[in-house]
């Protein structure tokens, strides 16, 4: 399934662009390209860094976990990208609690490092954003670690919400 959604940014007072961020949803068919993007992010970004952590998230037992949760029903995990102008430029994971209270748990987001800045990670949440208040989404929540990712999720109106049993932080938009 694939989505267009449009945006308009203001970039000054009488100034305007349009944007157009693609959601295009994975099947667990197309999901092994997938895999080797997640990995890179999670090596680059500094997320993973341990030679046992590497092998867990490249891993059958990772892999096989986190697909069995795409073919859950109504509350199954939708892994997606982002594309602009044709070519892929980010993925993101999460899971909408639809048969409880509306919650969108993003696992993963992530922006390909080429196409960071210019306010694409913005412009990334609000079409997923879009795209999810449309399947039952009503607010988000997420972890985060980095400090880079921290100030993102903050910009975007995040709050602090407490802690995962990891030590990350919690944070929640309502």
């Amino acid at each position: 399934m694939s989505k267009r959604i449009i945006m308009i940014i203001k970039t000054g007072r009488k100034k305007a662009y349009f944007c157009m961020i693609e959601i295009k949803e994975l099947t667990t068919d197309e999901i092994a390209d997938f895999w080797k993007e997640h990995i890179k992010y999670l090596i680059e970004d500094g997320l993973i860094k341990e030679q046992s952590e590497i092998e867990y998230y490249s891993g059958l037992n990772y892999h096989n976990t986190i697909e069995s949760y795409m073919k859950e029903g109504i509350n199954k995990l939708h892994m997606v990208w982002f594309i602009k102008d044709g070519v892929k430029i980010g993925a993101t994971q999460y899971k909408i609690n639809k048969s409880g209270d509306g919650e969108c748990y993003i696992l993963d987001f992530w922006v390909f490092p080429p196409y960071r800045g210019h306010n694409t990670g913005h412009e990334c949440f609000k079409a997923l954003e879009d795209y999810t208040k449309i399947d039952g989404a009503i607010y988000y929540k997420l972890d985060s670690e980095k400090e880079n990712s921290i100030r993102f999720w903050k910009s975007l109106g995040f709050v602090e919400y407490g802690y995962t049993p990891e030590g990350d932080i919690l944070f929640v938009r309502r």
